[in-house]
């Protein structure tokens, strides 16, 4: 039984430069078509998953009839969750959504300080991300993410004080906040590489200004770009943490489940026609082995800020280099579990590497 569903709307009003997922702008007449077309690759599963993700894109750029409709084809889960782009939420929006049963929502604020907003090419400003919350909260939206971002061209140490502030002024139940990957090659970095490595070295200082100010707040550091209030984890993404099987669906989406992942292909039209056929959607297999499977499980599972069940994964450990990063205090291992500690945790991704054989 698959846990865990993902739903992928590729539709976006502009494709932000530093953006590397699986999106399409213009495209209107083909929403639609498109949503018939997800809800038939669901008809092939039925799965009863715990939770659900309808994500993006942007998914709250769906016509409300058409968001509508997508939601009441869906089963009933435990946690349903939808990202929105501030600019996209309306009342009617918002009314949509809780009438679907969504009750939590992703909002992609990414900074409340214009100039930044404007690096990133985000079309809603601090005005319209302040107002999306409120519209949301007074609809009874009951879970609340605000996605942020640091590491932006430009962003000062001053900027990210700010935009904590402001964004804790608008007591989310969760934050998610990214230290900015920008991909080579992208017209992202050929416009502002020059910066971002001018101010790579002031990344680890502000991740320390990000946790410590959350912390103090009284979010959670749960995950390591993850806050939240008690009780609103984000039971959707602590799947994948987990190394939960789960079933994506859309064009690009990504499946795990057992030794097998599989990707649907990248491209929306011979997806909306495969389905409109009445076939499964064009994608590839990639058979897994037990060995990476449990490379993701360690590499995911030591992100939590909890101990990681060692069945099963012991022959995938370096038994030297974990006695050496105890000892250097980066993690403690115990009989049956491992765990980063403070410290390690902000070197997460070397003490990972380290420790894989």
């Amino acid at each position: 039984m698959v846990e865990h569903l993902y739903l992928h709307v590729p539709f976006c009003a502009h494709r932000c430069g530093y953006c590397d997922f699986v999106t399409v702008t213009g495209n209107e007449h083909l929403q639609e078509r498109y949503v018939d077309a997800l809800i038939a690759e669901l008809e092939r599963y039925r799965p009863q998953p715990a939770t659900i993700f309808v994500g993006g894109g942007t998914p709250s750029l769906l016509p409300d009839r058409l968001l509508a409709r997508l939601l009441s084809a869906l089963p009933a889960c435990g946690e349903l969750t939808v990202e929105c782009n501030p600019e996209t939420v309306t009342p009617d929006k918002a009314r949509v959504l809780v009438e679907g049963g969504v009750g939590r929502v992703s909002l992609g604020a990414q900074s409340f300080r214009p100039h930044l907003l404007e690096t990133l090419e985000r079309l809603a400003r601090p005005a319209a991300i302040r107002a999306a919350v409120a519209t949301l909260r007074a609809e009874g939206v009951q879970s609340l993410n605000l996605d942020l971002i640091f590491g932006v061209p430009g962003q000062s140490g001053g900027d990210l004080r700010h935009d904590l502030r402001d964004a804790l002024a608008l007591e989310p139940d969760h934050i998610s906040y990214y230290e900015l990957e920008a991909k080579p090659g992208t017209r992202f970095t050929h416009a502002h590489g020059a910066e971002l490595e001018r101010q790579a070295g002031a990344l680890e200082d502000h991740y320390e200004t990000v946790v410590a100010t959350l912390r103090s707040a009284g979010y959670r550091w749960y995950e390591t770009a993850n806050f939240c209030l008690p009780g609103h984890e984000a039971r959707h993404n602590l799947g994948y943490w987990q190394g939960r099987d789960y079933l994506g669906l859309g064009v690009g989406a990504v499946s795990t489940i057992g030794l097998e992942r599989r990707r649907n292909r990248p491209a929306l039209r011979p997806y909306v026609e495969a389905l409109e056929a009445g076939h499964a959607p064009p994608s590839q297999v990639e058979p897994l082995s037990v060995e990476e499977r449990g490379s993701e499980r360690v590499m995911l599972g030591l992100r939590l800020d909890r101990p990681l069940p060692l069945a099963g994964l012991e022959p995938l450990l370096d038994g030297r280099a974990l006695r050496r990063l105890e000892v250097a205090g980066l993690l403690a291992v115990c009989d049956d579990s491992v765990a980063l500690s403070e410290r390690g945790r902000f070197m997460a991704n070397d003490v990972v590497s380290s420790i894989l054989r």
